[in-house]
């Protein structure tokens, strides 16, 4: 599949509801290309998105 293909499939919420929960969560889980990707106000704005509001993501700063 080609990253246009890809990205056609991806925008298309007919194309998405063919996908399990399972589905979902394992290309979730595996999309990002690794731990910089990862921010506090990415998985804020993904618990935001979803009406998460029981979890509280903190930052801590590692250089101290």
């Amino acid at each position: 599949m080609t990253r246009a293909e890809f990205m056609t499939f991806f925008r298309d919420d007919d194309k998405l509801n063919e996908l399990s929960p399972d589905d979902r969560i394992e290309v979730f889980k595996s999309i990002l290309l690794g731990s910089s990707d990862i921010t506090k106000e990415l998985i804020d704005s993904v618990l935001s998105d979803y009406s998460v509001s029981i979890l509280e993501v903190i930052e801590i700063d590692n250089e101290k």
